[in-house]
């Protein structure tokens, strides 16, 4: 892989998961952007061994196996396990800088670490420091505030020796609650325009008009963007129209009671989810016997800290909580507390034939309780099976996509299960931003941006995003 000498990607620089970026203030001082787990076929060309971390507990390819010497601080852009899972691996390598995300990122990071930690198998008392460390190293940051770099802190002015020579300032990405993109600002350089030169990581870029969320800030400039391309290589369908298409698979639930089965990513589109099945339920009286049952331990407990966070909701959401609605709180929502719940619910779904909407992780049906509905349900010809978000190449989930509407069959733990199930895959519910977004996010409002590398996606999504800039004329630079 082409490395620039300004950054380094030790992951998601060939790949969709394990996003870790060292960005180099100067040859001797780096700050890290992410530092996220691997998944899927993204996890086996890591590369495992006995790195750090690995006494501890934690799983081959998931260890840190670059050098930490510069590094003097690390950025969060948000939670997702694919952009902080190796956070446990980092301290256990020595690592002790701040590490800076925003408020409503800071709010979730603890629940998303233990996650990630019974994921990686980390022992009980190695989770237990980390968590410690983190709050300690932990430097909740709000967005648009620069946090400025000097070579030694300055009195009340919030300046970080680590971030020398360079500012850093965070902006609203739009992609789940608390994420951001990451504004480098350099105190020494300036662009051919007299501009302090930028260098900007865009993290995960979400959707406008995406429920619960404000829209993305705009890009002003930047000299050299790191921009994620997920889905560069297409357009998602609109909010209305994904909202139509989730009612038409509703509506047909209810008549022939059968189970819709949502793999949801527990934080994030599991809130948006809920979010707009309030409303469908709210606007059709008749589907208020409809239960909606979320069966995550993780995404409930995510789904009570994003009602916590209601400050930062959009001004449409604040608006149905003024109304007296509860779009993650509503009546007909009944949360699963015990597995042994769990296993009752899939056993009444599979005997009775009960219409019911089902959201549960995990998101790619790799793992997580959305498997054992599977097993029960896959093979019922009145159960929908609804993907709203990115499915890897190898997982299960991608299984069902490509095979279920030609009457094939799905391998979950081990074992085939025939897919008589309707398969639906909603893209509108994606949380990343789509190639049309993607470019609208390089019309910046200040100076066009120079330079762009693609990080973040498939090799077929970077191609195309690459054309589309390049047809665009979006950039003085080149895009790699």
């Amino acid at each position: 892989m082409q490395q620039n000498k300004e950054v380094i990607h030790h992951g998601a620089g060939e790949g969709v998961t394990g996003s870790c970026h060292e960005f180099f203030m100067s040859p001797e001082r780096s700050v890290l952007i992410d530092c996220g787990m691997f998944q899927g076929p993204d996890a086996f060309g890591a590369g495992g061994g006995a790195g750090a971390g690995a006494g501890a507990g934690g799983g081959a390819g998931q260890d840190i196996n670059f050098s930490l010497d510069a590094v003097q601080a690390l950025v969060l852009t948000h939670c997702h396990i694919d952009h902080v899972g190796r956070l446990p691996a980092l301290l256990a390598a020595g690592f002790r800088g701040p590490i800076y995300c925003t408020p409503g990122t800071a709010a979730l990071l603890a629940l998303v670490l233990e996650d990630a930690m019974k994921v990686a198998n980390y022992s009980a008392a190695f989770a237990t420091t980390v968590l410690k460390r983190v709050q300690a190293q932990l430097h909740a940051t709000p967005l648009d505030v620069w946090v400025e770099g000097g070579a030694d802190p300055g009195p009340d002015q919030g300046a970080d020796p680590g971030l020398h020579p360079f500012r850093m300032r965070l902006r609203n990405a739009g992609h789940i609650m608390g994420s951001a993109y990451v504004e480098f600002e350099s105190l020494n350089e300036r662009d051919s325009n007299g501009r302090p030169r930028r260098v900007v990581f865009s993290g995960d870029l979400g959707c406008k008009g995406t429920p619960l969320l404000p829209d993305p800030t705009p890009l002003e400039y930047a000299d050299y963007l790191i921009l994620e391309s997920t889905y560069g290589d297409r357009l998602h369908e609109s909010r209305a129209s994904r909202r139509f298409r989730l009612k038409a698979v509703i509506e047909k639930a209810f008549v022939d009671r059968g189970a819709v089965l949502i793999p949801a990513f527990s934080i994030g589109r599991t809130q948006e989810l809920l979010y707009e099945i309030e409303d469908l339920i709210h606007e059709d009286p008749k589907w208020r016997k409809m239960t909606v049952i979320l069966d995550s331990p993780l995404a409930s407990a995510y789904t009570k800290q994003y009602r916590r966070l209601k400050a930062l909701w959009d001004e449409e959401a604040r608006q149905r909580l003024a109304d007296d609605r509860h779009p993650l709180n509503f009546e007909r929502l009944h949360v699963v507390e015990s597995h042994h719940e769990h296993q009752q619910i899939v056993e009444l779904l599979e005997a009775r034939g009960e219409p019911a909407i089902v959201i549960a992780a995990s998101g790619m049906c790799s793992g997580g309780r959305i498997v054992n509905y599977l097993k029960a349900l896959i093979g019922d010809e009145r159960t929908d099976v609804v993907f709203v978000g990115y499915q890897a190449v190898s997982t299960p989930g991608r299984q069902i996509q490509e095979y279920g509407p030609r009457g094939g069959y799905v391998v979950l733990d081990h074992q085939r299960y025939p897919i008589r199930a309707q398969i639906h895959t909603l893209g509108g519910y994606s949380a990343h931003a789509d190639q049309r977004e993607l470019l609208e996010f390089l019309h910046t409002t200040v100076a066009p941006v120079g330079n762009v590398r693609l990080v973040h996606g498939e090799a077929n999504a970077k191609a195309a995003l690459a054309t589309a800039i390049r047809n665009a004329n979006l950039i003085t630079g080149t895009v790699m």
